[in-house]
């Protein structure tokens, strides 16, 4: 449940409602909004029954939470949140584009990628140092090298880094090197993982299972929060259908769902879910108009020989031609570059 409080309520009130919720033993979460407060309450809210809540001072309504996700719940938090990643911020008014290889294949290909995006107008390097595939005789990264070329390449470039986390031994590494971790769609039921990476505090991209419904995603997305680490930007990569025209298919409305439904930003990857690089422009314009916070979009100098998902890779050119068109678009929404 949440208790919202009366406008202009006084601090000594809220923490008077926040100690007596502690010492009955759950948890309360302060969302201080531009007009109110709320308290977001989580646990066994039985235990509040005979606390008769509504009496106390300055306490407005108390507004029962249906949904199994509390702290990704826009109810619990109405206003936007922000997540700062280095010195990008992404949600709010702020448009922000991923962009890089799928798989960091050598110092050189990661060092030229990020120059180049960064020239185009990209905002954060994303690479894959420990890839999961389908396959087991597919390329699967470069691991600790890759990351230390990841590192390499933000001092390079000013651009912060992101990179997939696979186990506890890849989240050790790469807390070393990188300014964001990403759960990819694989791993995004994959709870301990979920509760490692919330306890690195470090900003994390979580990816929408290959077909996971909406309510799954924010469910996960509670896992990272619940332990104590608000830095939770969603990606939507498309879901598993029964079409085969595209690799997956991208649900365009799960961005104004979110919109509803949570304060956490979300993104759109074009690119994992056409698996086509001629359709990530449309798409991209789709998820901008949609209301998306921001796009991943794969780069590779030489989509052809890539070692991963070179058919969606665009080339630096390409890019920087997506990037150009996309302009008005994103202005139109009233976003900032």
């Amino acid at each position: 449940m949440i208790i919202v409080m009366k406008p202009g309520a006084k601090q000594d009130s809220i923490l008077k409602i926040k100690e007596l919720i502690e010492a009955n033993g759950l948890d309360a979460h302060i969302s201080d909004g531009k007009e109110v407060t709320i308290i977001g309450v989580v646990g066994d809210k039985t235990k509040l029954q005979n606390q008769n809540l509504e009496s106390f001072d300055e306490v407005d309504k108390i507004v029962a939470v249906t949904e199994s996700y509390k702290l990704s719940n826009k109810k619990f938090h109405p206003e936007p949140t922000v997540v700062k990643v280095g010195n990008v911020e992404i949600g709010g008014d702020n448009f922000v584009t991923f962009s890089g290889p799928c798989a960091v294949e050598s110092e050189e290909q990661l060092i030229t990628t990020a120059h180049a995006i960064k020239k185009a107008g990209a905002h954060i390097l994303r690479g894959g140092a420990f890839k999961p595939r389908t396959s087991p005789y597919s390329f699967q990264g470069l691991e600790e090298e890759g990351l230390k070329f990841m590192k390499k390449a933000k001092e390079e470039t000013g651009l912060p880094v992101v990179c997939e986390v696979t186990s506890l031994t890849a989240i050790e590494a790469a807390v070393k090197c990188v300014d964001m971790l990403q759960i990819g769609a694989r791993n995004m039921q994959n709870f301990y993982l979920l509760k490692e990476v919330g306890k690195t505090g470090l900003p994390v991209l979580l990816k929408r299972g290959l077909s996971a419904t909406i309510d799954e995603w924010l469910n996960a997305a509670e896992y990272i929060l619940a332990e104590g680490n608000p830095n939770v930007v969603l990606c939507e990569r498309g879901i598993r259908t029964f079409e085969t025209a595209t690799r997956n298919t991208l649900d365009i409305s799960a961005v104004p769902v979110i919109k509803e439904k949570s304060h956490l930003p979300i993104i759109v990857d074009p690119s994992h879910a056409s698996g086509v690089r001629a359709y990530v422009n449309p798409l991209s314009r789709s998820a901008i108009a949609a209301g998306a916070d921001g796009l991943m979009i794969e780069t590779h100098p030489d989509p052809s020989s890539a070692l991963s998902d070179g058919p969606q890779s665009l080339t630096f050119e390409q890019f920087e031609q997506l990037t150009e068109d996309l302009k008005p678009f994103i202005h139109l929404m009233g976003k900032k570059i």
